[in-house]
């Protein structure tokens, strides 16, 4: 019966050992296949053996510290049995010798582990202290290079914080075994002095305590430049003239402190002790008082001057870590005056303005182009094609299948038969058909082109909503897409996926996803593969956690594959006297470009920026995971982009540190920021956004990111950022700036001239009386020479409808602002007929109904006729307008729809014989 017991223990403890081990390991084992799949093996293994031998280092150097402190001080123990306490009944619970070091075995093995497992966690931090790479620039202060506080910096940092704790734990056990064994000194009568050994002991340690704390102040000098201070970032003028010199004087003190503890070691005598930790409290205290004194008495009075020198390295650091010394600043007059030659000159700019939102055309393309249930556009990318030779700026968005949204979703639908989604939509930025919706160069499904761009793999397998596993290759039939009332199914064919063959792989990946189907189902074959990591979020992430990545990846059609982009940056907060922007960071560069086939998965790292320190590192740590960009097919080169994110960073910063004067920084003199503009209840901070347009001084349209400034607190506009992307123009920043003496209308202020306009405000209230919603979209700058336009599209949402359509688009240019329902039409009736126009049908091949028909300008109201004033035209607008109040509740809409006409009529001859606002 004993044997049985101890029998069936054992496999108790093994049945629960296997049940949490198992799924560990067929994780292991299934991550090490997906690395192996994709390519990226040796990086696995490097992470992994760089994340071991660290861990393994610092568990063996924690346990013989804390095992041999131990040890030293278990010796002291003169009786065979210690007391370490009572039973409820008094009964005295006693050890012996061997099991007091068993239970200090495990206390040093458990100590060990807890400081190795955040140790082995910065294997990355480690190898780039030995592959560090110098940046070329030195700090201020010390003049160490920035790859000191970069790399080497949180090295020694962690290590002394392990130290640190490493020390302090030697301490509590080694004072703890030594109170048990009674050589702690405490008497009936009070603390004494420990005895000889004990003491000898503990005052080394402390000695050790007293040197880590000196090599912490060291660290401490440093780490100022990395810090906040009082008006900028990095090391003020207290920091320089008192902290720092205090810090120093604190290295000195805490190294008499040490030599005092190991004095204390061989004498009896207190005081070494407590003279070396007054001493520590003392040039605490008074270090603090004092500081905060040079700051009162010294700095607070003429704090400009005292900080000038550090605000010049804060600036210089800042502008420098986010890439704003290379912007190129330019001067507008701020006196041009566009004319019809000025806007025919700049037609491809006025042909490619982004007249659909994002928002607003995601919803029509779910509406229009989803085709079945199961099917979900996920985001509207910007990009640019050469179309029928136009150059045009077009969104798009992949037809990605959502397996939530199956109506049987079993496993066998779920993971064999539904697997991929199917082809893109694809538009330009600026046409709509007649009835408002865009007009779509590729649709449908399959997909149909009207234009030069083909599809010739349109299955996406990889995307931004792809976070299933799904079995390929196996007996089952895979849905390839809907035709008609039937289906068409296919076999995938790429080269993507783990294979899945053998009992011993069907078992770990049930185990890995937790689905006994995988092992139990008759349709896998030896030729059958598992596809996971399918959300290239998760992929890239995946592959290379040391970058940061992007929030917007972007479809591009190249060679017939529709591949994804991906942009990547490498980050750190640790550069010195610069500011952090969002999420701590302030040093970036958007180092790298990512490459990934939506059909089979291939992924590809390009260095984008080979001059930057951080992807120079990562090189060196991961030979052979980069690669130049050269190497980048031209095809797909074309399609780079400067990426929004970092955009959005350095808009936000260099609205500050476009300042470079220090007086003028320190006081704000010239404080920008991003208007924020009323879209719906709320005011909302305006985004960076793509446009295809001709800047001043240039011959071509190109592709590039712009973002208009304003005056802090002020709504008149001072200046516009683009970052280029196009060609040899790649990575380029601009600012055009307005003279500070003149005013120009800002993106605030042209919101409400639109909504105060008498033509335009009665409109919308009228749409949004009759149930429908009015959207307003984004309003877009749009410089054309040294002057703007600005405009802004309005979409109409039917009561209870889904789609929303674009009805009318207004453009403001200085005090003259027009609404009309095509945006060639506009531009007409303020600089004349003939100032902008559709290029023809035929430059696309697209059938008449794709295009909307041309509407001809309205002729400019002429001076009032016989016998008209603007009383009479003001008491004809209100009885226009209360008949068609009138038809709207009899719900007679043509007649409602002529009396609107006539009522925009009579208000337009009002407004031209306005006097001009000054």
């Amino acid at each position: 019966m004993p044997g049985f017991r101890s029998t069936k223990g054992a496999l108790i403890l093994t049945a629960v050992t296997l049940f949490f081990l198992l799924p560990s390991v067929a994780g292991f084992y299934t991550d090490w296949l997906w690395f192996k799949e994709v390519g990226y093996e040796a990086l696995f293994s490097r992470r992994l053996s760089v994340s071991f031998g660290v861990g393994t280092a610092a568990f063996l150097v924690a346990f013989i510290v804390l095992w041999g402190n131990m040890a030293l001080a278990l010796a002291s123990l003169t009786q065979p049995y210690v007391m370490v306490g009572a039973t409820a009944q008094g009964q005295p619970i006693l050890f012996n010798r061997a099991q007091i070091r068993r239970v200090a075995t495990v206390v040093a093995s458990l100590a060990a582990l807890v400081l190795a497992l955040p140790a082995s966690g910065e294997w990355l931090a480690f190898l780039q202290f030995r592959h560090a790479v110098p940046f070329g620039a030195q700090d201020p202060i010390f003049g160490r290079d920035i790859s000191f506080y970069v790399f080497r910096l949180p090295v020694y940092q962690f290590v002394r914080g392990m130290a640190l704790a490493l020390v302090l734990l030697c301490l509590a056990v080694s004072a703890g075994i030594y109170v048990l064994a009674g050589a702690a000194g405490l008497t009936t009568r009070g603390v004494g002095a420990p005895y000889g050994r004990a003491r000898r002991h503990l005052s080394l340690l402390a000695a050790a305590l007293f040197v880590l704390m000196a090599v912490g102040a060291w660290l401490d000098m440093a780490h100022v430049l990395v810090t906040p201070a009082n008006i900028i970032h990095g090391a003020s003028y207290v920091d320089v003239h008192a902290r720092i010199p205090l810090l120093r004087v604190t290295i000195v003190v805490l190294g008499m402190g040490a030599a005092l503890a190991v004095y204390h070691a061989f004498t009896v005598r207190r005081w070494p002790l407590l003279a070396a930790a007054a001493g520590y409290l003392v040039i605490w205290i008074g270090g603090e008082l004092y500081a905060a004194g040079v700051q009162r008495m010294v700095v607070a009075p003429n704090e400009q001057v005292r900080e000038l020198p550090y605000i010049e390295y804060n600036i210089a650091a800042t502008r420098t870590a986010f890439a704003l010394d290379r912007v190129e600043e330019r001067e507008l007059s701020g006196d041009a005056a566009l004319t019809k030659a000025d806007i025919a000159r700049n037609a491809d700019t006025l042909e490619n303005v982004r007249l659909w939102d994002h928002q607003p055309l995601l919803d029509t393309f779910g509406q229009i182009q989803e085709i079945r249930s199961y099917y979900d556009f996920v985001s509207v990318d910007n990009d640019r094609y050469v179309v029928n030779g136009k150059y045009r700026q077009i969104m798009l968005s992949a037809r990605e299948l959502n397996s939530e949204s199956l109506q049987n979703r079993s496993w066998v639908n779920a993971r064999l038969n539904f697997t991929h989604g199917y082809g893109l939509t694809l538009g330009p930025v600026n046409q709509v058909t007649s009835e408002g919706l865009p007009v779509l160069f590729i649709k449908d499904i399959p997909p149909v082109s009207t234009v030069g761009l083909r599809i010739s793999q349109p299955s996406v397998y990889f995307g931004e909503l792809s976070s299933d596993y799904v079995l390929v290759k196996t007996r089952a039939r895979e849905f390839h897409h809907p035709r008609g009332d039937d289906n068409v199914y296919t076999e995938y064919g790429g080269r993507g996926g783990v294979p899945l063959n053998g009992f011993f792989r069907r078992l770990m990946f049930s185990l890995r996803f937790r689905s006994s189907d995988i092992l139990l189902t008759d349709v896998v074959t030896s030729q059958s593969r598992v596809l996971y990591h399918r959300k290239i979020a998760d992929r890239v992430r995946e592959i290379a956690p040391f970058l940061t990545f992007d929030s917007d990846p972007y479809l591009v059609i190249v060679d017939g594959r529709l591949i994804w982009l991906y942009d990547a940056y490498t980050t750190t907060d640790r550069y010195p006297y610069s500011t952090p922007a969002r999420r701590g960071v302030n040093y970036i560069r958007n180092a790298v470009k990512i490459a990934i086939d939506a059909y089979d998965g291939t992924t590809v790292f390009y260095v984008a920026e080979p001059a930057d320190p951080l992807v120079q590192t990562l090189a060196r740590i991961f030979p052979g995971f980069f690669k130049p960009l050269e190497e980048m097919p031209e095809s797909l080169r074309r399609h780079l982009r400067y990426p929004e994110d970092i955009f959005a960073i350095q808009t936000a910063v260099f609205s500050t540190y476009h300042m470079t004067n220090p007086g003028v920084f320190y006081n704000k003199e010239d404080q920008w920021e991003v208007p924020a503009i009323e879209v719906g209840p709320q005011p909302v901070v305006m985004q960076p956004y793509y446009t295809v347009m001709k800047l001043p001084g240039e011959t071509e349209p190109e592709f590039l990111q712009m973002l208009p400034f304003t005056p802090r607190r002020k709504d008149n506009l001072a200046a516009w950022m683009v970052a280029r992307s196009d060609g040899e123009h790649y990575g380029r920043l601009f600012v055009f700036q307005f003279p500070k003496q003149k005013v120009i209308f800002g993106p605030r202020q042209i919101v409400a001239r639109i909504n105060q306009d008498q033509v335009i405000s009665p409109q919308i209230t009228l749409w949004n009386q009759q149930g429908s919603q009015v959207i307003q979209g984004t309003l877009l700058v749009v410089p054309i020479e040294e002057s703007l336009l600005y405009i802004r599209p309005l979409y109409l949402r039917a009561s209870g409808g889904r789609i929303p359509e674009l009805k009318r688009v207004i453009v403001a240019y200085q005090n003259q602002i027009v609404m009309e329902e095509s945006l060639p039409v506009a531009p007409n009736r303020i600089f004349g007929a003939g100032a902008a126009q559709l290029p023809p049908r035929e430059a696309f091949d697209l059938p008449p109904a794709a295009l909307p028909a041309f509407e001809p300008a309205t002729p400019a109201p002429g001076p009032l006729a016989p016998g008209e004033s603007l009383e009479s035209l003001a008491a004809l607008a209100q009885e226009h307008y209360g008949r068609a109040i009138q038809a709207q509740r009899d719900g007679n809409w043509a007649l409602y729809g002529e009396e609107i006409k006539k009522l925009g009529d009579v208000l337009a001859r009002m407004r031209a014989q306005k006097p001009p606002i000054p």
